[in-house]
């Protein structure tokens, strides 16, 4: 078994720290216990093998239209609070790239 350990530090704010310390004593775990359980659950469930990310982008590039990945991005954005000026833009050029369709087929 491996013994070996790397310090892995997170900066987090104050209720989110002191809501983590509850789940750990709800488990009976310190919060550095806890948080070492968590992330290595999450590596174990996410990490795919020699896994090429460029390689993916490059596809996703290739085989997806502006309008599919604006169209995704109108989801996305508001999850991760994005500016509205931002959500705006996308709708604006979803908007024009719709106008443009229309256009090509007169």
């Amino acid at each position: 078994m491996n013994t070996q350990k790397k310090r892995f530090v997170l900066l987090i704010d104050v209720e989110t720290y002191e809501k983590f310390q509850k789940l750990a004593k709800m488990q009976n775990r310190t919060a550095g216990n806890l948080g070492a359980t968590l992330v290595k659950n999450f590596v174990k469930d996410n990490y795919i093998e020699n896994f090429d990310y460029r390689k993916e982008a490059e596809r996703i590039n290739d085989e997806l239209e502006l309008k599919t990945k604006l169209q995704d991005s109108l989801l996305v954005l508001p999850k991760v609070n994005a500016p509205m000026e931002l959500i705006l833009l996308v709708k604006a050029r979803l908007k024009k790239l719709r106008e443009e369709e229309l256009e090509s087929y007169k």
